[in-house]
């Protein structure tokens, strides 16, 4: 008799430990669901923010600036979009490029030898002229395609807001920034996502790319290897 009372007081206790549970996980996913990605504000300019953050992070993409002052006051007097490439980027490109070179019997390059105008049309593909956040983006399903500065080179932007928690579009806002190469089969296309999206400067919007991205969508051993 006491055995069977008290399975009888277990089960009020145990429904309400399934009532909690239930609540906190709706409560959780509720927190994924309502998620905004905050648009962060720096005071300065584009250039002025890759300058600001820690040693290690835009170093490469600075050197390469410096090297090519059209851009780097393209990054300072005008308005515009720049999807940074991080330090790993070119890591991964100049390793590379040099070993092919080993392979060929050259000597190594790095990015304070290389062939300006190469490095002036490669990072000219990351420099999309006009101010523009995830917003501008977004009501385009299939993505949107802008060109690029100096060259006028059609870069394609699709807005990606990712999934959390069991909750569709749900996540942290994104962007998948890709070099079409001039073809209409996007197979062919090279393609790099963000890690940060909507950090708002004085004259433009920073989108910080994924490490995994290989500086020069693809192209640029062949065409520094000369």
């Amino acid at each position: 008799m006491m055995n069977r009372n008290r399975k009888i007081l277990q089960w009020p206790i145990m429904l309400l430990v399934l009532i909690a549970m239930a609540f906190t996980a709706c409560k959780k996913d509720s927190e994924y669901y309502d998620y905004e990605n905050n648009v962060k504000e720096f005071n300065g300019t584009v250039l002025q923010y890759l300058e600001a953050q820690p040693v290690n992070t835009f170093d490469s993409v600075l050197l390469v600036l410096n090297r090519l002052p059209a851009l780097k006051d393209t990054l300072t007097n005008n308005n515009v979009t720049f999807f940074a490439p991080t330090n790993a980027s070119f890591q991964a490109a100049i390793k590379n490029l040099n070993i092919l070179r080993k392979s060929q019997g050259k000597t190594p390059l790095y990015l304070k030898d290389c062939d300006l105008s190469s490095l002036d049309i490669l990072t000219s593909r990351y420099i999309i002229r006009g101010s523009r956040t995830t917003e501008a983006y977004a009501p385009f399903a299939d993505g949107v395609l802008y060109a690029s500065v100096n060259y006028g080179y059609q870069m394609h932007i699709q807005y990606d807001k990712l999934n959390a928690s069991g909750f569709v579009q749900g996540g942290p806002q994104s962007i998948i920034y890709s070099d079409p190469k001039n073809n209409i089969f996007e197979k062919y296309w090279e393609r790099s996502n963000t890690n940060a999206v909507n950090i708002k400067a004085k004259n433009g919007v920073i989108n910080v790319l994924a490490p995994l991205h290989d500086y020069g969508f693809n192209e640029f051993v062949s065409r520094v290897n000369k």
